[in-house]
């Protein structure tokens, strides 16, 4: 039985670059894929439901400046974690019960000294602009003592915040996962379909003229 030819050597290089080609295009598809498809699925609902929320980020940006300096205004759609904390009568309550509002939501605690100086002024300006289209949400994270809270509040005449508390703190770090808590105080601006307008780690002078003529943008609609 006769025995057929070799392969040319050359031939056979070919076909092994020809494959390992045709392999590394496969893989490059593959990682493209993951990238702009599973990372699209991800990012596309934000996307659509917080469009809005970056449009007003870039319409107040102007009024960034003085007592509110720090505010790090939006630039790409996010949707703020549903937080879950417990109202001042231990009701569970979640971010999603102020859908429809803009709200400025503050993490604070009796141990951050800055909190305690924010609190007069967060007062001051849920006073003043709160209502069916706006509220200063201020939740405690205090993990001892929850009477102590309460009674700092009472101490320093703070009667228009309604009262809200974490006690596990959970509130901070899923902002923290999220890249949006790095201290305390930490604050959120909040759109009303809860996405996030802005934020801003440390504390600001929210009843100032420069906190009130921002919160009073963010509130306003442009159409």
């Amino acid at each position: 039985m006769n025995e057929l030819p070799a392969e040319p050597q050359y031939k056979v290089r070919r076909r092994k670059i020809r494959a390992i080609v045709l392999g590394c295009a496969l893989l490059g598809l593959a990682v493209l894929g993951g990238v702009y498809g599973i990372g699209g699925l991800r990012s596309n609902p934000a996307n659509a439901a917080c469009r809005h929320a970056v449009e007003t980020a870039a319409r107040i940006k102007p009024l960034v400046h003085g007592e509110v300096a720090a505010l790090a205004v939006a630039d790409t759609p996010f949707r703020v974690p549903d937080l879950a904390f417990k109202d001042a009568q231990g009701h569970d309550r979640t971010l999603a019960d102020w859908r429809g509002r803009t709200i400025l939501l503050n993490l604070w605690a009796t141990w951050c000294v800055p909190c305690r100086r924010e609190m007069p002024a967060l007062d001051a300006l849920q006073a003043d602009l709160g209502g069916s289209k706006f509220q200063v949400v201020a939740v405690n994270i205090d993990q001892r003592d929850a009477q102590k809270p309460l009674a700092f509040l009472k101490q320093i005449g703070v009667t228009h915040l309604a009262f809200y508390s974490d006690d596990t703190a959970q509130v901070f770090e899923a902002l923290k996962t999220a890249g949006k808590a790095f201290g305390m105080p930490t604050t959120l601006l909040v759109d009303p379909k809860g996405c996030e307008i802005g934020d801003m780690a440390g504390p600001a002078e929210w009843s100032s003229d420069d906190g009130v003529k921002l919160v009073s943008a963010a509130i306003s609609s442009p159409d």
